[in-house]
């Protein structure tokens, strides 16, 4: 009976070892994680000015690019009522002409 006590009883112990080791190796691994996951947190606060430089670019890029559209837009709209207009000046001008005249009468 002591034999198969003591035999319980390192069995147990070892038990006891293996789960004090497997408790140890998860709290490593939990604290490489937690650490892993601090240095990706800081490596991404750290890219965040570049992040917000590279947008604000881009932005001002496409805002150029609206205010270009817009500046070829007025200039054609510009060219078109400027035609339009001499198109319609000697219109306007017998128009008027005729109005003098009727006037006098």
């Amino acid at each position: 009976m002591d034999d198969t006590l003591k035999r319980l009883l390192d069995a147990e112990m070892r038990a006891e070892r293996l789960a004090q080791q497997a408790e140890a190796e998860q709290d490593s691994l939990i604290q490489q994680a937690m650490a892993d996951a601090k240095a990706e947190n800081e490596r991404f606060t750290a890219r965040i000015p570049e992040l917000h430089r590279t947008f604000i670019a881009k932005a001002e890029e496409r805002a150029e690019q609206n205010i270009a559209e817009l500046r070829r837009r007025y200039d054609e709209r510009h060219v078109q009522l400027r035609d339009q207009a001499e198109q319609r000046e000697s219109e306007a001008l017998e128009a008027a002409f005729q109005i003098l005249i009727g006037l006098e009468h």
